[in-house]
C-alpha cells in the first residue's frame, strides 16, 4: 500500500485537436458523426470508413488518435476488426451501440476486448435524441483520447484471473485462507458482520477493472454494492456476465433488497442506489431522482449512503472513470473512519475519478487495480 500524489494529466493532446476516424457501414450515420465531430473547437474527423479493411488502411495512413466503430457491418464485423486492432495496433476504440438487448451483450463483449466506452445510437422518434448522442460521443471522444490503453485490455491478465477464481488461488482467497484458519480444525471462520459493507463506483473503463476486484473477492466478503455509469438495459447483462465470472452471486439491484454477505449488487441503468440500515440489516434502496455529478446513478449518491447506514464500517472503493463523481464523498467517509481506496494512474483507463479522490486525499491508500481485492480483505479481516 502507498499514499501517493495525484499526477497530472498530460497537455500533449490539449495542444492540438484530437484526430477521429469514424468507421461505420451507414452513410447517413458516417455524415452524422463528422458533422457532430467537426462542430467541436478541439477535435476533427480525419476519415470516416464503411468497412473494416477500409478502417485497417486508414488506421495505418492517418494515424488517428481515437476511433469510432460500428459494430454491425457487413463483412468484418465490428468486434473482429476491434480484436484485430486490439493485437497488432492497439488505440482508444469508442463503440457505436443499438439500444437493444443483443446490443448490450455485444457492447460488454466488446468492452472486455479492450474498446475503453460507447455511446448510443438514438432512438427514431426520441426528439432529442440526436442532441443526447452529440453530447455523449464528444465527452467519450474527450476521455478516450486520454485513456491508457494499455490498462484497457486485461485478456491475458483477465483469463489468469478466470483460473485463479476456480481454483480459489487469487491473492485475496489467500489472505482469507490465512487469516481464519482455525488452528483446532482448519475450517474458516470468518463472517461478515450485519452492518459491514464494500462499495465501488467506476466509470470508463469500470468494467473490467469492477470484475477484477470482485474476481479476488470470496463469498464470506461483506454485501457489495456497485455503481457503474451505463444506461439502463445494459447493467442486467452487466450483472449476469459478472455473475458467471466470480465467486459471488452478482445481480442488478432491486428496491427493498437486503443485502446478504457474499453478494454483489449492481445499480440499474437510470436509478440511484441508496443503502439504507433496516434494523440489523442493509437494505437496497432505487431512485429516479435528478442527476447527481451529471449520472444516475451517481457514486457519489451511493457513497453518500454509506455514509449513513455503515460509516466506518464501510469500504469504499472509487476505480477508474472520467470526471470527479464519487470523490467528495470518498473523503467525506474517509473522514468518518471508512476505509477508503482509489485505483492509482498505471492501472487506470481514464485517470479522472480518482485523480480527484487523490487530490482531495479522499484515499486511505492508492492502489494498483490488481491490489485492491486483497487490501479489501484484508480490511475485512481487521473489523
Amino acid at each position: 500500500m502507498r499514499r501517493a500524489t495525484a499526477d497530472r494529466p498530460s497537455g500533449q493532446l490539449q495542444q492540438r485537436r484530437i484526430r477521429v476516424l469514424v468507421v461505420d457501414d451507414s452513410a447517413l450515420v458516417r455524415q452524422l458523426l463528422r458533422t457532430i465531430i467537426d462542430a467541436q473547437p478541439d477535435m476533427r474527423c480525419v476519415g470516416v470508413a464503411k468497412h473494416a479493411a477500409m478502417a485497417l488502411q486508414m488506421v495505418q495512413t492517418l494515424a488517428p488518435d481515437v476511433l469510432t466503430l460500428d459494430i454491425e457491418m457487413p463483412g468484418m464485423s465490428g468486434l473482429e476488426l476491434l480484436e484485430r486492432l486490439m493485437h497488432s495496433q492497439p488505440l482508444p476504440v469508442v463503440m457505436i451501440s443499438a439500444q437493444t438487448c443483443e446490443g448490450a451483450e455485444t457492447t460488454l463483449r466488446a468492452l472486455e476486448m479492450g474498446a475503453v466506452d460507447f455511446v448510443l445510437k438514438p432512438r427514431i422518434g426520441v426528439a432529442d435524441g440526436l442532441h443526447q448522442l452529440a453530447q455523449a460521443l464528444v465527452e467519450k471522444i474527450r476521455a478516450a483520447a486520454q485513456a491508457n490503453v494499455a490498462s484497457s485490455r486485461h485478456h491475458g491478465l483477465s483469463m489468469e484471473a478466470d483460473h485463479a477464481v476456480q481454483a480459489g488461488n487469487t491473492p485475496a482467497h489467500s489472505e482469507i485462507a490465512a487469516g481464519t484458519r482455525d488452528m483446532a480444525g482448519g475450517a474458516c471462520r470468518y463472517q461478515a458482520t450485519a452492518t459491514q459493507l464494500v462499495a465501488i463506483g467506476a466509470s470508463t473503463g469500470g468494467t473490467d477493472a469492477i470484475r477484477t476486484v470482485l474476481q479476488g473477492l470470496p463469498e464470506t466478503i461483506p454485501p457489495v454494492v456497485i455503481v457503474q455509469h451505463m444506461p439502463a438495459g445494459f447493467t442486467r447483462s452487466f450483472a449476469a456476465r459478472l455473475d458467471a465470472d466470480c465467486a459471488l452471486r452478482v445481480c442488478e439491484a432491486r428496491d427493498g433488497d437486503v443485502l446478504r454477505a457474499g453478494h454483489a449488487y449492481v445499480a440499474p441503468g437510470g436509478l440511484h442506489l441508496r443503502v439504507q440500515k433496516s434494523g440489523t440489516s442493509l437494505v437496497a434502496r432505487l431512485a429516479e431522482s435528478e442527476l447527481v455529478m451529471h449520472h444516475r446513478p451517481s457514486v457519489d449518491v451511493l457513497f453518500r449512503s454509506a455514509l449513513l447506514a455503515t460509516a466506518r464500517h464501510t469500504i469504499a472503493v472509487l476505480l477508474t472513470g472520467m470526471g470527479t463523481d464519487g470523490a467528495q464523498a470518498l473523503r467525506a467517509l474517509r473522514q468518518a473512519g471508512a476505509y477508503t481506496i482509489a485505483q492509482d494512474a498505471a492501472s487506470s483507463v481514464v485517470y479522472g475519478m480518482p485523480r480527484e479522490a487523490a487530490l482531495l486525499d479522499a484515499a486511505v491508500d492508492i492502489l494498483p487495480l490488481a491490489q485492491i481485492a486483497a487490501a479489501v480483505v484484508r480490511h475485512a479481516l481487521s473489523e
